[in-house]
C-alpha cells in the first residue's frame, strides 16, 4: 500500500510539468512576471508585488533578455542592459543559454505555456512564471 501511494505521488508530481516542445517555443517572447521560486529543499518563496519584469525577444531560437519596470501609464522603463540567449536542445530538453559580459549561464525550461513559463537553474531552483498584464491609469 504504501509503495503505491509513494506511485501515486510521484506520478502527480511528473504529471505537473508538461513536456516542451519546439513549436511553443515561441511563447518565450513578451512580458513575463515572477510568481514564485520553489527550492530544492520544497521550502517556496511567493511574490506578491514586482517592480521589474522580464521581456523576451525572440527569433529563430535566438534574442535577448531584458529587466524593465512597468509604469503606470502602461509603458515600460529600462536601463537598456540586455543579455543575449540562445535556445540550445540536448537529450530533448530545452535550455536557455545566456550571455552577458559578466558571465554565461543556462537554464532549463521546464514548462512553456500561454500563461505559465517554469524554468529551472543548475541550483535546482525552480522559478515560476505568470504573463505580465500591464496596468494602465489612463
Amino acid at each position: 500500500m504504501k509503495k503505491l501511494s509513494l506511485l501515486l505521488v510521484a506520478l502527480v508530481l511528473l504529471s505537473c510539468h508538461s513536456k516542451v516542445k519546439e513549436e511553443d517555443l515561441t511563447k518565450l517572447n513578451g512580458y513575463w512576471e515572477i510568481k514564485k521560486v520553489d527550492m530544492p529543499n520544497g521550502e517556496s518563496k511567493d511574490y506578491k508585488i514586482n517592480e521589474t519584469v522580464d521581456f523576451f525577444e525572440m527569433k529563430n531560437n535566438i534574442g535577448f533578455r531584458q529587466k524593465v519596470m512597468p509604469q503606470f501609464d502602461g509603458k515600460f522603463k529600462t536601463n537598456d542592459i540586455k543579455e543575449n540567449i540562445k535556445i540550445l536542445e540536448k537529450d530533448n530538453h530545452f535550455f536557455i543559454e545566456y550571455k552577458t559580459k559578466f558571465g554565461k549561464w543556462q537554464e532549463e525550461i521546464v514548462t512553456i505555456q500561454d500563461s505559465v513559463l517554469i524554468l529551472k537553474n543548475k541550483d535546482e531552483l525552480e522559478y515560476e512564471y505568470k504573463r505580465f498584464t500591464p496596468f494602465s491609469l489612463k
